[in-house]
């Protein structure tokens, strides 16, 4: 289910964004590790069996890695960059639609942007609540 976040419900729901985001990560992580130990048997064995293997692996990792992205836009974020760190959360401003933007290591809801400027279009929030739905 779709839904606009005030400022305090992104700062509310964090902490469970955080949890879910690092797993995803993690899941991540494991992927590209999987695809190193794939390009490493290419070059160095010529075993279908090892191959066909890691292959199957990295198969099952990447299904692991896209369910984990499901599990976090569950909650109403939008992801914009796993390995940047980057989540929207859709709000409004004045009637407006705007993202609430977060980078993994902040510890809270401090910025916003339009729609179509992204991370480089970062404005610190310095209304109150009631402005941003």
């Amino acid at each position: 289910m779709f839904s606009f976040f005030t400022t305090n419900e992104a700062n509310d729901a964090l902490p469970d964004v955080i949890k879910k985001f690092e797993y995803a990560l993690a899941k991540n992580t494991e992927v590209k590790k999987i695809e190193q130990e794939l390009q490493i048997c290419i070059s160095t064995t010529n075993s279908f069996e090892s191959y066909v293997n890691l292959k199957q692996k990295l198969n099952s990792a990447i299904t692991k890695f896209y369910e984990s992205v499901e599990l976090l836009e569950n909650t109403g974020v939008i992801v914009k960059s796993i390995e940047q760190g980057l989540l929207d959360f859709p709000s409004k401003r004045f009637e407006e639609e705007v993202c609430l933007c977060w980078k993994y290591g902040e510890t809270d809801i401090k910025f916003w942007h339009e729609k179509d400027s992204g991370f480089m279009g970062r404005k610190p929030i310095e209304v109150d609540d009631d402005t941003l739905v």
